[in-house]
């Protein structure tokens, strides 16, 4: 059974996304530290009290040779790890990154141009391979952040692409520095649903509760409240789900892609809780507006006609 409570766009349990600090043991310079070397990088030679009072290691009190090899493996790999996010995936010739929404990339132009070029060809990639393939329009989008972390913007598209690519603690640690740089409260839905991927119900309630839910478009309160239904449904708490979504605009004229995920979350609680003929009924208003098919409405009606769960 589709469970319907989920906010759009959502992942589904996709391991989370690749980021190692910086190796270990070495140091400022960028040199390994310790080893087995004396003072010039010479071997130490001598084993005696005189070498011990020096305050040089006996060889048998040096770490292995095979630690420090294995410990600069380490380091390079992390180091080729960093280089490999930074660069991204490759960008087709044709992105030139003028593609992108002017009241984006105005946000770039405090920026070197090459950079801001460099960052707005990532950005424009990740928004085409978003659909098809979100987990490298993340890559394309952690490649902007390694460039430009201070910019909301580009936080926000790291945000929405790993929230596709089902990196949801990523996500939400970016929609929430986001929301920190520039304040928008638009991001609640996602980070709601977030919580609710990382078995938070709680928390996803909490955020759907903000004041600032009342003054959000249609669009975005209708996804609030799926998201917040959804959380009632993983606490087991079936009608108070139904009169979350009951509370809603189920009934709106408009054919608009919001009314049709709010009927066909209210037509599968209606399904979770027992009352198949209600559920029936919504499944056949949601495929009534479903132009585009958003959902798959008229298959789960057609189910339930023909005496399948649904």
């Amino acid at each position: 059974m589709a469970d319907a409570g989920r906010g759009q766009g959502r992942g589904g349990g996709r391991g989370a996304g690749a980021g190692r600090g910086a190796g270990s043991g070495r140091n400022a310079a960028g040199r390994p530290t310790g080893g087995g070397r004396g003072q010039g990088g010479t071997p130490v030679a001598r084993r005696g009290d005189e070498s011990r009072a020096s305050g040089r290691p006996r060889r048998d009190d040096r770490r292995p040779p095979g630690d420090r090899t294995q410990r600069d493996r380490t380091d390079r790999t992390d180091r080729t790890e960093a280089q490999a996010r930074y660069d991204g995936p490759p960008l087709d010739d044709n992105v030139t990154g003028k593609e992108l929404d002017r009241s984006i990339s105005q946000q770039l132009r405090g920026l070197p141009e090459k950079l801001a070029q460099r960052i707005a060809r990532h950005l424009v990639s990740a928004g085409l391979l978003m659909d098809e393939d979100p987990e490298t329009a993340y890559q394309h989008t952690l490649a902007a952040r390694a460039r430009a972390a201070r910019i909301a913007v580009v936080r926000e598209a790291c945000g929405e692409a790993a929230y596709a690519a089902g990196h949801f603690a990523e996500a939400l640690s970016e929609l929430r520095a986001a929301k920190r740089m520039n304040g928008s409260q638009d991001y609640l839905a996602v980070m709601a649903d977030c919580e609710r991927a990382l078995g938070r119900p709680d928390r996803a309630l909490a955020l759907a509760r903000n004041p600032a839910v009342t003054n959000l478009p249609d669009e975005q309160k209708a996804e609030v409240t799926i998201v917040e239904a959804g959380a009632r449904r993983d606490l087991g708490e079936l009608d108070a789900a139904l009169r979350t979504l009951e509370n809603a605009p189920l009934r709106s004229r408009t054919r608009a892609d919001w009314v049709v995920r709010l009927r066909y979350a209210y037509a599968d609680t209606l399904l979770a809780a027992g009352r198949r003929d209600d559920a029936l009924e919504w499944f056949h208003r949601t495929e009534a507006v479903d132009g585009d098919q958003v959902t798959d409405a008229g298959r789960r009606a057609a189910e339930l006609e023909n005496g399948h769960p649904g």
